[in-house]
């Protein structure tokens, strides 16, 4: 068999169009050669192993691993391990029946063979545990159910149980057979020896022909499972035996056309069959879609061309599914990412967990057509690039990840950097190479010298790694503040993010989301707060089994589990695939990529930014804005947060806000600092026609205060050392309810280690201040300060006003203590100059900082006005005004042309994005 010819370029370019044909011309690489194994090696490398094993410790070690984990069960004879398979022994049912997402039963026509029994469940949780393969029956007798641990039982002894009981431990246990079958076949093609070559050949013939004499599951429901399942799992994308399948077709081809001739076309049809269905199967718009291709293209590289066989259904054919458009569930690659990517920004249209693993396997897409297909798929397909530069958005300053949707937040992965610079050498582009070296050695510093690490222990793939990554270290290290942007916002994804900078102990950064795209929540306009080395308020995460469980349906993906506000205790939409984005209104500075920022050259992480979005919540029909504002104190900052939400139409019963912090303990006072007469209270709860959220939020002690309240949330390290503290100031309004409460644990970050304490089943610090009617004119106005017990708090003081001349504008006064103070103004119009004080303006937000009562910085958000002593700023039209006072020089910028009047002069100035002296 050839693995490529040229007469497969040919076929595509006439029959695929001219479009196509400009793509495939790439010639075929190099030293690509006839025959099997194709994928993981190929004939002419058996010698250079050999040698290797002969000259290499560490590799004859790996082969001694292999020969150890496969001689257990060889020595066993040739049927021990396919007999231990879970197949339908007894009733070589042809035809199996699903009722929604379980198994249901199988039908009565019998199959001339034994055929591979289907998953239980499409949800992996399950009380059972499937044994180890020596403790599974041979050719077990399946009318009886699967024998399987019951792990709720003493002992967990073996019982016998319906399938729908036990998950997925059907087809991965069939993955673990075959990961065994898979290296007895590598060891027949590197050793010769028979019993390697017998064993495995039993294993592949019984399951091939298992799935050639099966069909697909049907749908007794007929509902939307029919359109996912796969020939041995509920979801096309947990097809997870393909590749091993592949591989050990690929090891053991020669062996079986030697003594399974007659079965060869039987062998094709049920790798066909698997990718047919892989095809017809799935979701085109996101993640699966890009997982079934590489199923899909796995099959592909072990088949033979076109020609070989009579539905014409070959090699090329598989290869044109990936590349190009096929059916109307399996896209190509190129209109996946023309559907999928922001072509603004490179961000991925779904959850940043989801999206940095879709941004992955295209950079693995990108090395397989350079290795199979020599083809270069980032000229193919642009914004790979563009995506790869931009994941780095998603990080906190400790470089985390953001937590929106269904994302178990961790470090920003860093392979795709990698492979990016592998493509780079391949086709000689420099720049490429020195972009993602640099951004490979920004967020891994020792990457050179962690690739010379040893490979040791059973794992055939350490004998056949991907191409090794030798980085030029003549190219430094990037910083990481050129990656990212001050302000930056993607409406595919309704996602924004404001930082301050990147310094992991002193910068602070805010993450808003919506809910557009994938693996998105029902939240409204939820944000998540970092400071001190933390994301101290997260988002709860996705559940304790995924997005299949009850707690993820009724808490984790609704609104009381995200920092956001509920209305009428009603506020929800869609979750998974959602269509419920905010709007961006103002922001200060623009949103931009951190391309545009750095051609711009502009000093963009300043004294204070901000961004107002608005969220029509549909549930209720409320209207919906959030202001949000990062102030720097020097040492540090605080955030401001100004939620305003009022029903469309009016008769508005109440509006929940909700806050979650991490820690273990939670303080809350007046902001004098005197204590509130709590009371056990069950009022948040599904009583009153409440969303079954409520019921999950517990502990929870209640006050009807209109006082201004002060709480402290405290995470102490199991280590010992400082105490990291969130503090929240928040403005008191009559008719308010304030709660304290534990709802369930941080799910999203429980599996990160490196926390500072175990979040594990560790309760989630839990604030809910709740609004009798409306909450426009009395919006819920906060202050909050990250701080570390050895520092303290920056903040002294935090007092909040009235506004003159509108009822809906909100005040603060923020006193640091170091002296100076802080004027925070918020209104939503510009009918009434509004104010107190030596602050008056027309504008949506303004921030003056005044230092021994004299002005030293100013910033006048979408504003056309702004007056205090001895500053003047006026605009016809509203403009983003920033002025700060630096070494008795004043500095500004101005979005667009205004008047301003400063130390006694006027003057009518330029719109300006890089600061310039006034």
């Amino acid at each position: 068999m050839k693995l490529m010819g040229k007469n497969w370029f040919m076929f595509v370019a006439m029959s695929l169009g001219t479009e196509f044909a400009v793509m495939s011309a790439t010639p075929v690489p190099d030293g690509r050669e006839a025959g099997h194994p194709c994928v993981v090696t190929t004939p002419s490398e058996k010698s250079a192993t050999l040698k290797l094993i002969e000259e290499q410790d560490w590799a004859r070690k790996v082969v001694e691993a292999l020969r150890q984990n496969v001689d257990k069960y060889a020595e066993r004879g040739e049927d021990y391990l396919s007999s231990r398979l879970y197949m339908n022994w007894k009733t070589q049912a042809k035809d199996v029946y699903i009722r929604g997402e379980w198994f249901s039963h199988v039908g009565e026509e019998k199959a001339p063979v034994p055929t591979v029994m289907f998953s239980g469940a499409r949800a992996a949780a399950t009380a059972y545990a499937r044994p180890g393969i020596e403790e599974r029956l041979p050719y077990a007798d399946e009318t009886q159910g699967v024998y399987m641990k019951n792990r709720n039982l003493p002992g967990q002894p073996l019982e016998w149980v319906r399938p729908e009981k036990v998950g997925t431990q059907i087809e991965s246990g069939n993955i673990d057979i075959m990961r065994h079958t898979r290296d007895a076949a590598y060891l027949w093609w590197l050793t010769g020896e028979e019993k390697y070559g017998r064993m495995a050949a039993k294993v592949l013939d019984t399951y091939l022909q298992g799935i050639y004499y099966r069909d697909l599951p049907r749908d007794l429901n007929h509902g939307h499972q029919q359109t996912l399942v796969g020939m041995t799992s509920f979801e096309v994308i947990h097809e997870g035996i393909v590749p091993l399948l592949t591989e050990c077709y690929d090891f053991l081809y020669t062996y079986m056309e030697r003594h399974y001739a007659d079965c060869m076309p039987v062998y094709a049809g049920a790798l066909k069959k698997m990718a047919d269905v892989i095809v017809r199967n799935g979701v085109p718009h996101n993640n699966w879609n890009i997982i079934q291709a590489r199923f899909i293209f796995a099959i592909a590289l072990v088949l033979d061309e076109n020609e070989a066989y009579e539905d014409g259904k070959g090699r090329e054919y598989y290869f044109d599914v990936v590349a190009q458009d096929s059916t109307l569930r399996q896209w190509g690659l190129k209109t996946l990412a023309d559907y999928g990517f922001d072509a603004g920004t490179g961000i991925w249209n779904e959850c940043p967990g989801y999206s940095c693993n879709v941004v992955n396997d295209y950079t693995d897409f990108v090395l397989l057509f350079d290795k199979y297909l020599g083809r270069d798929l980032t000229r193919e397909i642009p914004v790979i690039e563009k995506a790869v530069a931009a994941t780095p958005q998603y990080c906190f300053p400790n470089r985390k990840i953001v937590g929106f949707g269904d994302t178990h937040p961790g470090p920003l992965r860093t392979s795709y950097f990698g492979s990016m610079v592998k493509n780079a050498r391949r086709y000689g582009k420099r720049r490429q190479e020195e972009r993602f070296t640099a951004m490979l050695r920004c967020f891994e510093p020792d990457f050179a010298a962690s690739q010379d690490r040893p490979r040791s222990g059973g794992n055939l793939m350490n004998l056949y790694p991907q191409e090794d990554l030798t980085i030029d270290t003549t190219i430094a290290a990037g910083d990481i503040e050129t990656y990212v942007s001050p302000t930056f916002y993607v409406p595919k994804v309704s996602w924004l993010v404001q930082r301050n900078g990147m310094d992991a102990g002193r910068s602070l950064m805010y993450s808003l989301n919506g809910s557009e795209g994938n693996h998105q929540h029902a939240n409204g306009l939820s944000v998540e707060f970092y400071g001190k080395g933390l994301t101290l308020g997260p988002d709860a995460g996705i559940g304790q089994s995924l997005y299949s469980g009850l707690d993820y349906l009724e808490y984790y993906s609704q609104f009381p589990s995200h920092n956001t506000v509920c209305v009428d205790g009603i506020s929800s939409y869609p979750v998974m695939k959602s269509n419920h984005a905010f709007k961006l209104l103002h922001s200060y500075p623009q949103p931009s990529t951190a391309e545009e920022r750095n051609l711009a050259s502009e000093n963009y992480f300043r004294g204070v930014c901000y961004t107002e979005t608005y969220f029509r919540e549909p549930e209720s029909q409320a209207d919906q804005t959030r202001l949000l504002s990062i102030v720097d104190t020097d040492g540090g900052g605080y955030y401001v947060d100004i939620f305003r939400s009022r029903k469309h139409e009016g008769g508005d019963k109440m509006h929940d806000y909700f806050y979650h912090n991490l820690g273990q303990t939670m303080s809350v006072t007046a902001a004098d600092g005197s204590p509130l007469d709590f009371a056990p209270s069950e009022e948040l709860s599904f009583a009153g026609a409440h969303l079954y959220a409520y019921s999950y939020i517990y502990d929870q002690q209640m006050v009807q205060t209109d006082k201004d309240i002060r709480a402290d949330f405290t995470v102490r390290p199991d280590a010992g050392g400082d105490d990291i503290r969130m503090t929240m100031w928040q403005q008191g309004m009559p008719g308010r309810k304030i709660f304290r409460a534990l709802s369930p644990e941080t799910e999203g970050l429980s599996r990160d280690r490196s926390m500072p304490y175990k979040i594990k089943g560790q309760p989630t610090l839990t604030y809910v201040a709740r609004q009798t009617g409306e909450a426009w004119t009395r919006p819920f106005v906060s202050v909050f300060e990250p701080s570390v017990s050895s520092e303290g708090n920056s903040v002294s003081r935090v007092d909040f006003v009235r506004p003159e001349g509108a009822d809906d504008a909100a005040g603060i006064e923020v006193t640091l203590k170091d002296g100076r103070k802080d004027f925070i103004l918020s209104a939503t119009s510009f009918d009434k100059e509004t104010g107190w004080g030596k602050m008056k303006a027309r504008a949506s937000y303004a921030c003056l900082r005044e230092k021994d009562g004299r002005p030293v910085r100013l910033l006048l958000g979408h504003g056309l006005q702004f007056l205090s002593e001895g500053i003047e700023v006026r605009s016809s039209e509203p403009v983003d005004v920033s002025m700060e006072r630096k070494g008795g020089v004043w500095y500004y910028t101005a979005s667009r042309p205004c008047e301003i009047k400063c130390g006694g002069k006027t003057k009518k100035v330029k719109a300006t994005g890089c600061p310039a002296k006034w």
